[in-house]
Protein backbone atom coordinates (compact mmCIF):
# COMPACT_ATOMS: atom_id res chain seq x y z
CA UNK A 1 0.00 0.00 0.00
CA UNK A 2 1.29 3.31 -1.26
CA UNK A 3 0.55 7.32 -0.62
CA UNK A 4 -2.55 8.61 -1.58
CA UNK A 5 -2.11 9.82 -5.13
CA UNK A 6 -3.22 13.64 -5.59
CA UNK A 7 -4.14 14.35 -9.38
CA UNK A 8 -4.09 17.55 -10.29
CA UNK A 9 -4.05 20.32 -13.21
CA UNK A 10 -6.36 22.60 -14.95
CA UNK A 11 -9.99 21.61 -16.24
CA UNK A 12 -9.68 18.73 -19.40
CA UNK A 13 -6.10 17.51 -18.64
CA UNK A 14 -7.52 14.17 -17.69
CA UNK A 15 -7.54 13.99 -14.33
CA UNK A 16 -10.83 12.59 -13.47
CA UNK A 17 -9.94 9.52 -16.71
CA UNK A 18 -6.60 9.11 -15.61
CA UNK A 19 -7.98 8.46 -11.77
CA UNK A 20 -10.19 6.00 -12.94
CA UNK A 21 -8.28 4.61 -15.33
CA UNK A 22 -5.61 3.92 -12.42
CA UNK A 23 -8.35 2.78 -9.87
CA UNK A 24 -9.90 0.19 -12.12
CA UNK A 25 -5.83 -1.52 -12.36
CA UNK A 26 -5.95 -1.97 -8.38
CA UNK A 27 -7.12 -4.85 -6.56
CA UNK A 28 -9.02 -2.68 -4.10
CA UNK A 29 -9.06 1.38 -5.18
CA UNK A 30 -11.09 4.39 -4.64
CA UNK A 31 -11.31 7.83 -6.58
CA UNK A 32 -12.29 10.83 -4.42
CA UNK A 33 -13.89 13.90 -7.34
CA UNK A 34 -12.99 16.89 -4.89
CA UNK A 35 -15.82 18.85 -7.10
CA UNK A 36 -18.16 16.00 -6.56
CA UNK A 37 -17.51 16.46 -2.59
CA UNK A 38 -17.73 19.92 -2.69
CA UNK A 39 -21.15 19.74 -4.36
CA UNK A 40 -22.84 18.19 -1.33
CA UNK A 41 -23.22 21.61 -0.12
CA UNK A 42 -26.41 21.97 -1.86
CA UNK A 43 -27.71 25.57 -0.41
CA UNK A 44 -25.32 27.95 -0.27
CA UNK A 45 -23.40 26.47 -2.20
CA UNK A 46 -19.68 28.72 -3.31
CA UNK A 47 -16.97 27.64 -5.91
CA UNK A 48 -13.49 28.46 -4.64
CA UNK A 49 -13.44 31.73 -6.52
CA UNK A 50 -16.71 33.06 -5.11
CA UNK A 51 -14.79 34.93 -1.77
CA UNK A 52 -13.96 34.15 1.54
CA UNK A 53 -16.98 31.60 1.52
CA UNK A 54 -15.45 30.21 -1.73
CA UNK A 55 -12.57 29.58 -0.14
CA UNK A 56 -13.77 28.25 3.13
CA UNK A 57 -15.96 25.55 1.20
CA UNK A 58 -12.64 24.69 -0.63
CA UNK A 59 -11.01 24.12 2.41
CA UNK A 60 -13.86 22.13 3.91
CA UNK A 61 -13.63 19.98 0.75
CA UNK A 62 -10.09 19.37 0.94
CA UNK A 63 -10.45 18.13 4.31
CA UNK A 64 -13.55 16.09 3.57
CA UNK A 65 -11.57 14.41 0.60
CA UNK A 66 -8.75 13.57 2.96
CA UNK A 67 -11.00 12.84 5.21
CA UNK A 68 -12.13 9.58 3.26
CA UNK A 69 -9.10 8.58 1.89
CA UNK A 70 -7.74 8.45 5.70
CA UNK A 71 -10.53 5.77 5.92
CA UNK A 72 -10.52 4.26 2.70
CA UNK A 73 -6.33 3.52 3.30
CA UNK A 74 -7.38 2.47 6.92
CA UNK A 75 -9.22 -0.25 5.05
CA UNK A 76 -6.39 -1.12 2.37
CA UNK A 77 -7.69 0.39 -0.55
CA UNK A 78 -5.35 2.67 -2.27
CA UNK A 79 -6.70 6.37 -2.94
CA UNK A 80 -6.42 8.58 -6.01
CA UNK A 81 -7.48 12.18 -5.58
CA UNK A 82 -8.70 14.49 -8.70
CA UNK A 83 -8.57 18.00 -7.41
CA UNK A 84 -7.87 21.75 -8.97
CA UNK A 85 -4.99 22.81 -6.41
CA UNK A 86 -3.69 26.30 -5.68
CA UNK A 87 -0.81 26.45 -3.47
CA UNK A 88 -2.77 26.79 -0.28
CA UNK A 89 -4.65 23.85 -1.19
CA UNK A 90 -1.69 22.02 -2.01
CA UNK A 91 -0.10 22.53 1.67
CA UNK A 92 -3.73 21.24 3.20
CA UNK A 93 -3.22 18.01 1.63
CA UNK A 94 0.31 17.58 2.36
CA UNK A 95 -0.69 18.39 6.18
CA UNK A 96 -3.42 16.05 6.52
CA UNK A 97 -2.26 13.58 4.20
CA UNK A 98 1.47 13.88 5.08
CA UNK A 99 2.78 11.29 2.60
CA UNK A 100 0.69 11.86 -0.80
CA UNK A 101 2.41 11.91 -3.91
CA UNK A 102 1.09 15.02 -6.34
CA UNK A 103 1.14 14.87 -9.73
CA UNK A 104 0.22 17.49 -11.90
CA UNK A 105 -1.09 17.40 -15.45
CA UNK A 106 -0.69 19.90 -17.83
CA UNK A 107 -1.75 19.70 -21.84
CA UNK A 108 -1.35 22.90 -24.25
CA UNK A 109 -4.32 25.41 -24.26
CA UNK A 110 -4.94 24.00 -28.01
CA UNK A 111 -5.35 20.47 -26.60
CA UNK A 112 -7.18 21.31 -23.36
CA UNK A 113 -9.90 23.23 -25.72
CA UNK A 114 -9.89 20.30 -28.26
CA UNK A 115 -10.84 17.45 -24.79
CA UNK A 116 -13.46 20.37 -23.13
CA UNK A 117 -15.44 19.96 -25.71
CA UNK A 118 -15.58 16.24 -25.59
CA UNK A 119 -16.67 16.09 -22.50
CA UNK A 120 -20.19 17.89 -20.35
CA UNK A 121 -19.59 21.28 -19.42
CA UNK A 122 -20.41 22.74 -16.42
CA UNK A 123 -18.13 25.66 -16.05
CA UNK A 124 -18.87 28.84 -18.06
CA UNK A 125 -16.02 30.44 -20.39
CA UNK A 126 -14.61 33.17 -17.95
CA UNK A 127 -14.34 29.82 -15.37
CA UNK A 128 -12.06 28.13 -17.16
CA UNK A 129 -10.02 30.18 -18.46
CA UNK A 130 -9.47 31.91 -14.88
CA UNK A 131 -8.68 28.57 -13.80
CA UNK A 132 -6.19 27.68 -16.34
CA UNK A 133 -4.74 31.37 -15.54
CA UNK A 134 -4.32 30.51 -12.13
CA UNK A 135 -2.86 26.81 -12.76
CA UNK A 136 0.00 28.45 -15.26
CA UNK A 137 0.37 31.55 -12.81
CA UNK A 138 0.35 30.02 -9.83
CA UNK A 139 1.74 26.30 -10.48
CA UNK A 140 1.51 24.50 -7.11
CA UNK A 141 4.62 22.70 -5.24
CA UNK A 142 4.00 19.39 -6.82
CA UNK A 143 6.11 16.06 -6.79
CA UNK A 144 5.89 15.63 -10.41
CA UNK A 145 4.61 17.76 -13.65
CA UNK A 146 3.31 15.74 -16.30
CA UNK A 147 2.95 17.01 -19.80
CA UNK A 148 0.19 15.18 -21.14
CA UNK A 149 -0.48 16.98 -24.98
CA UNK A 150 0.55 14.39 -26.99
CA UNK A 151 -0.10 11.18 -24.22
CA UNK A 152 -3.39 9.13 -24.85
CA UNK A 153 -4.95 8.57 -21.53
CA UNK A 154 -3.17 4.78 -21.44
CA UNK A 155 -0.01 6.46 -22.06
CA UNK A 156 -0.65 9.11 -19.33
CA UNK A 157 -1.68 6.41 -16.85
CA UNK A 158 1.58 4.01 -17.18
CA UNK A 159 3.29 7.26 -16.78
CA UNK A 160 1.15 8.41 -13.54
CA UNK A 161 1.58 4.88 -12.30
CA UNK A 162 5.17 4.42 -12.63
CA UNK A 163 5.63 7.74 -10.53
CA UNK A 164 3.46 6.06 -8.04
CA UNK A 165 4.93 2.94 -7.82
CA UNK A 166 8.55 4.67 -7.68
CA UNK A 167 7.60 6.41 -4.77
CA UNK A 168 5.39 3.04 -3.37
CA UNK A 169 9.13 1.32 -3.58
CA UNK A 170 10.42 3.90 -1.84
CA UNK A 171 11.26 3.34 2.54
CA UNK A 172 8.54 5.63 4.54
CA UNK A 173 9.76 8.63 4.70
Amino acid sequence: MGPVLVLTGGPAVGKSTISRLLAESRERAAVIEVDDVRQFVVSGAAAPWEGQEGLRQQRLGVENACALATRFVAEKIEVVISDVLNPETTALYRGLLPDCLVVRLVAAPAEVRRRAGTRPWYLTEEEFALLHELDRSRPVPADHVLDVTVLSPAATCLAVNALWAAVRAEPRR
